[in-house]
């Protein structure tokens, strides 16, 4: 979707835990065009699979 300000925005259908919230991951995000878009989501994609490798390692 396209913001009053021009802006390309998407948010995740389910949110993140809370743990991945915490590390940082983005909900919503923001950017100037399609193609920052899609790279601001698979960074926060990329900071939830981090977190999740973390968890999982430590237990």
């Amino acid at each position: 979707m396209r913001s009053d300000a021009g802006l390309f925005w998407a948010t995740r259908e389910r949110p993140f835990p809370r743990a991945v919230e915490d590390a940082g991951a983005h909900r919503t995000v923001d950017a100037d065009d399609l193609a920052g878009l899609c790279q601001v989501i698979a960074e926060q994609e990329g900071i939830a699979e981090q977190k999740c490798r973390i968890v999982r390692t430590t237990r």
